[in-house]
């Protein structure tokens, strides 16, 4: 950037402020490309959108444009606002590194399916009372519901749940959980 763009940049911004929106406009135009090369040059991996910090750049300089001094140069303040809209987007990224899931996929391990054995099974029913270990076979091993539990052991559905939550409960207590 020469000094005559520098001149230029600060005759348009005075004519700005003095109410010329043409001035104006061209202003906005001309730094927008100026502060999207310095975002640009300054991010060096993702997690911060360049045209993000390039739009809330023009956006704070529209609100603090009052601020600027007349007799000094604009560009420093220009490049001033502009690092520190570039500190903010970092900050909210915070210090995390974005990766595809497609990049580490293969490096997952496949979920193991828990089995059971028969044994396993039996010696968790073996300690419950008779009528609590029927209900609890038929609903949780056989996979039946709590009608068809209740209409085969011929007893009541709520009959059914009581024993259920009961045997489920001693089973837990048993293995040590609650």
């Amino acid at each position: 950037m020469s000094g005559k763009d520098e001149a230029e940049l600060s005759r348009l911004m005075r004519a700005a402020i003095a109410g010329d929106e043409r001035a104006y406009a061209d202003f906005l135009h001309r730094i927008a490309a100026l502060v999207r090369g310095f975002v640009r040059r300054k991010i060096v991996q993702g997690g911060v959108d360049p045209e993000d910090v390039v739009q809330e750049t023009l956006l704070a300089i529209h609100v603090k444009r009052h601020t600027w001094r007349q007799d000094a140069p604009v560009l420093p303040w220009i490049y001033a606002i502009a690092r520190f809209k570039l500190i903010d987007a970092f900050r909210r990224r915070g210090r995390r590194i974005e990766i595809e899931i497609d990049e580490i996929a293969e490096t997952f391990a496949e979920p193991e399916t828990e089995t059971v054995s028969e044994r396993d099974i039996n010696r968790a029913l073996d300690g419950l009372p008779p009528a609590q270990r029927s209900v609890v076979s038929a609903i949780s091993v056989d996979g039946r519901s709590i009608g068809e539990t209740a209409a085969k052991l011929g007893v009541s559905e709520t009959a059914v749940r009581v024993s259920l939550h009961r045997g489920l409960a001693a089973i837990a207590k048993r293995f040590g959980r609650q």
